[in-house]
């Protein structure tokens, strides 16, 4: 048997995660063990614990509890907690995903232990690298062993960066493997899906299904910025009143309480007022499906968000400059309205009558997770 330690710390890999701890569980339970690190990158409850038990996921082994933070300060925190656990545990591999402070931490700290990295959503990159981000996702690809891009795009990335694509075993963190075996976020909407339609979040919102725009708002350079974030909310409410249409904002908890400090009161006021802007807590995992599979079009600035809008068919406007899923916007249904409020209205209206948004098959068949552990079992 093979032990694998998985590293989660916020919402999106605890989503993730999902899909391989549940093919374990299904699949490969007398071949794999798996042993959960919460770093507690994210330590709201309704952002990280609710979702282990949403999304079937067995509880952490290890709770981290690093909270918030400056970037080197957190980072440090997780790699030295890491550390211990690796020496403990002594694990075949380290899995991490995407692209957030507890992935790099899980990174620097195995590859420093000489464990194989298995790098989930590897080759990504948004070409920015004033985004933390972008230096995590590098940076964490150059000390992997193990890397899935789940889109074609993702290993050209890592083509131009200079990995062997044709690299036989056994491989090592100087003779990578790379392998394009599909989307896990794709296995995790397919199979929630269905079970999402339970979800009684539309008749709570007093919602009707495609008459109702979903947004959401979470980055840095976006809650940050009294400006950006000026423009976003101007964008949401011109929408909501001038269309009539109802805009669902689950607000994240840094977006909260930024635009406390960043709104002046008046403006802050207006958005209170307007009863078309229904602004509400973080969801459940389920009910975001639910609330996205029903939306007519999604405003986000989440990388997560926009593949689920593309999963369901949905139009997306994404509030950034650049995105991680070219493949989404080249298809024509995404657009890049960064935090411009001209760019936001007019993407609105040209989605709101071009609505056939058909989802093309660019992130695999659903058995990503699957596919990885089964990879990793044979070498």
């Amino acid at each position: 048997m093979i032990k694998i330690l998985t590293i989660i710390g916020a919402r999106p890999q605890i989503i993730k995660a999902a899909a391989i701890s549940r093919s374990i569980k299904n699949k490969f339970q007398t071949k794999i063990k798996e042993v959960i690190v919460h770093t507690g990158q994210h330590y709201d409850a309704n952002m990280s614990e609710v979702f282990f038990e949403e999304l079937q996921i067995p509880k952490p082994d290890y709770n981290l509890n690093i909270g918030s933070g400056k970037h080197g300060n957190q980072t440090g925190k997780m790699i030295s907690g890491i550390e211990e656990i690796l020496e403990t545990e002594k694990p075949n591999f380290m899995v991490i995903y995407g692209d957030t402070n507890s992935t790099l931490a899980g990174a620097i700290s195995a590859s420093k232990m000489h464990v194989q990295v298995v790098h989930i959503e590897a080759g990504l990159r948004s070409f920015n690298k004033s985004m933390p981000e972008e230096i995590n996702r590098i940076v964490s690809d150059h000390v992997s062993t193990y890397l899935f891009p789940p889109t074609q795009t993702g290993v050209d990335n890592l083509k131009r960066e200079g990995f062997n694509l044709e690299s036989n075993p056994p491989f090592t963190i100087d003779n990578p493997g790379i392998f394009n075996l599909g989307d896990v976020m794709l296995d995790n909407s397919l199979y929630f899906s269905e079970i999402a339609e339970s979800s009684n979040v539309l008749e709570i919102l007093d919602l009707e299904k495609n008459k109702y725009v979903l947004a959401t708002i979470h980055r840095n350079n976006n809650t940050d910025d009294k400006e950006r974030l000026k423009q976003i909310f101007k964008s949401l409410h011109h929408i909501s009143r001038q269309e009539n249409v109802k805009i669902v904002l689950p607000l994240h908890p840094r977006t909260l309480k930024q635009r406390k400090v960043l709104l002046d009161e008046s403006f802050s006021k207006e958005l209170d007022e307007n009863k078309n802007l229904i602004i509400i807590e973080p969801v459940s995992f389920l009910e975001m499906i639910a609330l996205e599979k029903n939306a007519k079009l999604i405003i986000t600035d989440s990388g997560g968000v926009q593949k689920e809008a593309f999963f369901f068919s949905k139009p997306c406007i994404i509030l950034r400059q650049e995105t991680e899923w070219v493949e989404i916007v080249e298809s024509g249904a995404a657009r890049l309205c960064d935090a411009n409020f001209e760019m936001i209205i007019e993407s609105y209206y040209w989605f709101d009558k071009n609505q056939n948004i058909q989802a093309a098959n660019l992130y695999g068949d659903g058995t990503a997770a699957e596919k990885i552990l089964q990879l990793l079992l044979n070498d």
